[in-house]
């Protein structure tokens, strides 16, 4: 079994918040004070999901340009960037 303690507290909070929040309240049939505790939750649970959340890897583009030409050692630099400044 599951006790939920709640305590009471008061908080500082835009007028025109608070006048949706009363408006959304009544279209929901629920208590601004239910509101404010349901949104708190949502958004700590957005906060540790993201938290634990990896970086998406970045993915560099690749090209397929084919084979090496025949002779082209790319292992060589030097003789790479010959070939390079040959091909001009």
């Amino acid at each position: 079994m599951l006790v939920c303690m709640s305590t009471r507290t008061t908080i500082t909070i835009d007028e025109d918040l608070l006048d949706e929040l009363k408006m959304r309240a009544a279209a929901e049939h629920t208590t601004v004070s239910a509101l404010i505790e349901q949104d708190v939750r949502f958004a700590q649970l957005r906060r540790s999901e993201t938290a634990t959340r990896e970086a998406p890897r970045f993915a560099l583009p690749t090209f397929d340009l084919g084979e090496p030409k025949p002779g082209v050692d790319l292992t060589n630099n030097a003789a790479l960037l010959e070939f390079l400044e040959g091909e001009e």
